[in-house]
């Protein structure tokens, strides 16, 4: 595996949102006001290419999940613009938020967030369903096949194991076609065989499916599946790895006190 390291925050390139999955310019966030405030996010500019994995990490209070609930839309920002898939979505409405987090973005988290009483295939088609839209069945087949569903679908969560159960999160990420998934430690619940097979899914949904993964991990062997490696510290931006090892991420962590 070939690794890059820059340990000092790239400079992104003139805006041009239109090209990547995500986009981020002079982004700021902080929570409670004058001497008490914290400032989760410090100006962070930054782009996330078509189907490529990024993981973001950083120590504890580094504004990682923050920076992720931002970009998707989940959370508003004090200063600067945010695009998804070309799409300013500064600014926009909540009713325009939820359509379009609805339509363009997939979301996989650490508990895997399904419908105890749904079978597979129903927690699958869940949010396409509640939208009114059209499930493509053709579409759905060829995930299931691909994540090793298709004898598990009418299965419902207790009769799944826990990797099963993060595979249909991650089929139900897909099946709308996303700009791009966000991943919220999707592994933390998983023993490490079961964690490395649904990173190695993630992966492939980029390689083979053309998804773009932004994920919010600790652990520095599952962000080592990633294209590339995030490092915040005190909400800014302080470097990147590019296609790295775990030993080269756990460095670059201790040295930001990680």
């Amino acid at each position: 595996m070939t690794t890059s390291t820059n340990t000092s925050a790239p400079e992104p390139a003139a805006a041009d949102p239109a090209s990547d999955a995500l986009s981020a310019r002079g982004v700021s966030k902080s929570y409670g006001r004058g001497e008490t405030a914290v400032h989760a996010l410090r100006d962070i500019s930054l782009d996330f290419e078509r189907a490529r994995f990024t993981a973001i990490m950083g120590p504890s209070g580094s504004g990682k999940s923050t920076l992720m609930h931002c970009l998707a839309g989940l959370d508003s920002i004090d200063t600067g613009q945010l695009w998804i898939g070309g799409t300013e979505i500064t600014g926009l409405s909540d009713a325009a938020l939820t359509r379009l987090r609805r339509e363009r973005v997939g979301f996989v988290f650490q508990a895997f967030n399904l419908i105890p009483t749904l079978t597979a295939l129903q927690n699958i088609t869940l949010p396409v369903t509640l939208a009114g839209g059209t499930v493509d069945d053709a579409w759905l087949q060829e995930i299931a096949a691909s994540l090793g569903l298709l004898d598990r679908m009418s299965h419902r969560p207790h009769e799944l194991s826990g990797g099963q159960q993060q595979r249909v999160a991650v089929a139900r990420a897909l099946l709308t076609r996303p700009d791009v998934i966000f991943g919220d430690e999707p592994t933390g619940n998983l023993d490490s065989a079961t964690g490395a097979e649904v990173l190695s899914l993630l992966r492939r949904s980029c390689r083979e499916m053309g998804r773009s993964i932004v994920m919010v991990t600790h652990d520095p062997g599952a962000a080592a599946y990633a294209d590339r490696v995030v490092l915040l510290k005190d909400g800014a931006l302080v470097g990147e790895l590019e296609r790295s090892t775990p030993e080269a991420i756990l460095q670059a962590l201790v040295k930001l006190g990680g």
